[in-house]
C-alpha cells in the first residue's frame, strides 16, 4: 500500500509540473479588457484619427472625465466596421474621419450631470459662450442617459486625408468661442464644419444655416457618407451619428475604457 502511494503521489507531482510551463504561457498572454462585442477601432480602422476629448483637459469640464482610463475609441464590432467602410469612402475625397467621442461608460454619463451642480466654468468661453451652464441639461446638451453608453454611437467630424498630426491643445493661451471662425477657434485639425466639438449653441445644430458655404457642404458631406453605411445624425449635434441597427439598442454599459493592448486576446 506504502509503494501504491508513493507511487500515486509521484504522479500528481509530475502532472502538475508539466502543467506549469502552459500555465506560466496562459498568464503572460495579453488579456482583452473589452467585453465580448466591443473592440477598439484602432484595430478595425487604424487610419481614422483619434482625439478622445474627455481623457483629458480640453473639454467643456476641464479635466478627465470618469470612467476614461486611456484615450481610446472603443466601438460594437458593427459600429467600428461601418466606421471603416465610412473612411475608406472618404478616400475618394481627399478626407478622413477624426473621433472625439465612441463608448461612453454611464459613469462619465454621471459625472457630466454632477457637474451641472456645481460653481465650475472654467472652460465656459469656449464651449458654452452664450448659454448658460444651468440650462445646458434643460436644451438637451447634457442628458441622464446617453447614447454613447450602448457602445454604438459615435461624435467625429472630417480631417484632410493628409494630416500627419493634431494640432497639439496645451490649455497655455486664452480660451477662444468654439463659435467663432475657422482660423479663430481653437484649432482642431478639421476643416470647417461651422463650430467646434461640443459647442454648447445653436450653431453646432445641422439646420443651422449661417455658417458659411464651406462649412455648410462640409456638414452635408459628413452626414451624408455616414448615412450610407448605416448611421443616424442627430440635429441637435453635427458631430453625433448613433448606428441604427445597434446590437445593444437598449442596454447601458459602464465598463472603464482602458489603454488598448496589441495580440489581447
Amino acid at each position: 500500500m506504502r509503494l501504491l502511494l508513493a507511487l500515486f503521489a509521484r504522479w500528481i507531482a509530475v502532472g502538475l509540473l508539466a502543467l506549469t510551463p502552459c500555465a506560466a504561457v496562459v498568464a503572460a498572454a495579453p488579456k482583452n479588457p473589452l467585453p465580448v462585442g466591443f473592440v477598439y477601432l484602432r484595430d478595425v480602422a487604424p487610419t481614422i484619427r483619434q482625439d478622445i476629448r474627455y481623457a483629458g483637459p480640453h473639454n467643456f469640464i476641464g479635466r478627465a472625465i470618469d470612467g476614461y482610463g486611456a484615450a481610446e475609441c472603443v466601438l460594437t464590432v458593427q459600429a467600428a466596421r461601418a466606421l471603416a467602410r465610412v473612411q475608406n469612402a472618404l478616400a475618394l475625397s481627399g478626407l478622413a474621419l477624426i473621433v472625439w467621442d465612441c463608448y461612453r461608460p454611464a459613469r462619465a454619463v454621471a459625472d457630466f450631470l454632477r457637474w451641472t451642480g456645481d460653481p465650475d466654468s472654467r472652460m465656459k468661453v469656449e464651449f458654452y459662450p452664450e448659454t448658460e451652464k444651468n440650462k445646458l441639461v434643460a436644451l438637451g446638451y447634457i442628458a441622464a442617459r446617453s447614447t454613447h453608453s450602448r457602445g454604438s454611437t459615435v461624435d467625429l467630424g472630417l480631417v484632410p486625408a493628409s494630416l500627419v498630426a493634431l494640432p497639439p491643445w496645451t490649455g497655455d493661451g486664452p480660451l477662444t468661442p468654439c463659435t467663432a471662425a475657422k482660423g479663430e477657434r481653437a484649432e482642431d485639425g478639421t476643416v470647417d464644419l461651422g463650430t467646434g466639438f461640443d459647442c454648447f449653441d445653436p450653431r453646432a445644430h445641422f439646420t443651422f444655416q449661417d455658417i458659411g458655404a464651406a462649412a455648410r457642404a462640409n456638414r452635408t458631406l459628413l452626414r451624408d457618407v455616414m448615412m450610407r453605411q448605416g448611421f443616424v445624425p442627430y440635429d441637435g449635434e453635427w458631430w453625433h451619428f448613433r448606428l441604427a441597427r445597434e446590437p445593444y439598442p437598449n442596454r447601458m454599459f459602464d465598463f472603464p475604457i482602458s489603454q488598448h493592448q496589441p495580440g489581447a486576446r
